[in-house]
């Protein structure tokens, strides 16, 4: 890129992270902007854990346009933010930042809206009058509850080690699903059968996960991890192996969220599905 073609300050945009290295974000971004002939500027930061706050606040003050936020970061975005989503206020975290005209620093979330489009749009499953069955109870699940219960299933169940921080959860969203959302531990699961089980444990980033009952899975049931790799996730294994009818891992969202950020930044919607091939291309063949 030439000197006169180099973004301008309100033309730059980064995701902060740590760690970060391995973010897939600025070249699924690059590929966006190539497509809908914009002129931008992406990278990934690293960021100490403390200082979030003063990177976020120079990052905006020196022009830059808008932040993508991911692990450990989605609170501290949060506080940071001047003003928020709706979206954003009821999951409690949010992924994506915005300066506005007039300076005011807008928080966002994406990540729902990705997870709902992968699986609605991109893989042909159906959300409504389903059984749902979340696994964990972390900061990625508050960010697609909403989302996840404004497609109307007939019943979801968050589980998570610690019983207590599932019941929470789910009291959280309980307006959304009335008598049909609940949370608790392992012990939950007994005698239970889901039509769609979303894995979200932070277990899968360390090939782990919990102990399920292979009882879980009817013969068209869809599993999906959100943790992405060139190979299949110890859940997506789990899965095929007690016969899922449809297995998947989190590339989807990644992109689909991605794309969400995008048409806040830029007002413009990039097509996904080339970029998803693309992008798990590259990482099979890396």
């Amino acid at each position: 890129m030439s000197e006169a073609q180099a973004p301008s300050p309100g033309e730059r945009y980064a995701v902060f992270g740590n760690p970060v290295k391995q973010s897939k974000s600025p070249a699924i971004h690059r590929m966006f902007a190539e497509q809908c002939e914009q002129v931008m500027q992406y990278r990934a930061v690293r960021v100490e854990l403390d200082d979030f706050e003063r990177a976020a606040g120079a990052f905006f003050d020196s022009g830059g346009a808008g932040l993508n936020v991911t692990v450990p970061f989605k609170h501290d975005a949060f506080h940071f933010a001047d003003q928020l989503s709706d979206r954003a206020r009821r999951a409690g975290a949010v992924n994506t930042l915005s300066r506005r005209a007039d300076g005011a620093i807008i928080g966002d979330n994406t990540d729902g809206v990705g997870l709902v489009c992968d699986m609605i749009a991109n893989l042909g499953w159906t959300l409504r009058d389903r059984r749902v069955l979340i696994l964990g109870a972390g900061g990625a699940v508050h960010g697609v509850m909403e989302p996840l219960l404004l497609e109307r299933p007939q019943a979801l169940l968050v589980v998570n080690r610690t019983a207590e921080k599932a019941a929470a959860l789910a009291q959280q969203f309980a307006d959304l699903l009335p008598g049909a959302l609940h949370g608790g531990g392992l012990d939950a699961l007994a005698d239970q059968q889901f039509d769609v089980i979303i894995n979200a444990t932070s277990a899968g980033l360390s090939g782990e996960m919990p102990s399920l009952p292979s009882s879980l899975l009817t013969e068209r049931s869809c599993c999906y991890d959100l943790v992405y790799g060139p190979e299949p996730t110890a859940f997506m294994r789990w899965s095929a192996h007690h016969a899922a009818w449809a297995v998947s891992d989190g590339l989807g969202m990644l992109v689909e969220q991605a794309a969400e950020s995008f048409y806040l930044w830029r007002g413009l919607r990039p097509e996904t599905r080339s970029v998803i091939h693309r992008v798990r291309s590259d990482m099979e063949h890396t």
